[in-house]
């Protein structure tokens, strides 16, 4: 496995994402099951880099689930701790990137 710059970024998308679902469920947030799928989809895009599933699911796909469900989270935005918005926008950029590389409509020389 050759490590590039955007396994690296996929990893910090994937990572990022993954805490920002535990600390919205371990506040009293109202959308918790968002935080449910938020985390699911962060830990199979991190499975996702490192084992290979079959066609449909692959990293472009957990990416984009992942991409929904952190724009639902931003729009549906629960009462709690105030950094937990600047970690969800983070985790929503990193996963852009993935998500725009990933499908080939962005090509960022060193990233592919």
């Amino acid at each position: 496995m050759v490590v590039s710059l955007l396994i690296i970024v996929t990893i910090l998308a994937a990572a990022v994402s993954l805490y920002d679902g535990i600390a919205r469920v371990r506040g009293r947030r109202t959308n918790s099951v968002l935080a449910i799928v938020e985390i699911i989809a962060a830990a199979l895009m991190l499975v996702a880099v490192f084992i290979t599933f079959p066609a449909p699911l692959n990293l472009f796909f957990f990416a984009l689930i992942l991409e929904i469900v952190l724009i639902l989270i931003l729009i549906f935005r629960g009462a709690g701790r105030k950094g937990v918005g600047m970690i969800t926008i983070i985790a929503l950029v990193l996963n852009t990137i993935v998500v725009l590389i990933a499908s080939g409509w962005l090509h960022i020389p060193g990233l592919g």
